[in-house]
């Protein structure tokens, strides 16, 4: 299960305006990755539930070209 963040986590994370450029960008690149990692389990997930590729692409706002390329396997002709 994909562990859940409040906006003050998220705001810890990034840091504010008055922090040192450098460290929010590092924080910054955490949070890519933290975000890169729940968006790879909830299509994991979602693709077990049933969901093809258009639908997943849907819920991404990308197309399903983006979605295959990324995320690769013929499952997404499975349910068409």
């Amino acid at each position: 299960m994909v562990d859940r963040m409040d906006m003050v986590d998220l705001a810890r994370l990034v840091g504010t305006p008055e922090d040192d450029p450098l460290t929010a960008l590092r924080s910054l690149r955490q949070l890519r990755l933290e975000l890169a990692r729940a968006e790879a389990v909830l299509v994991h997930r979602a693709r077990s539930n049933g969901a093809n590729g258009v639908q997943i692409a849907e819920a991404l706002g990308v197309s399903k070209q983006a979605v295959h390329k990324k995320y690769g396997g013929r499952r997404f002709d499975v349910n068409p």
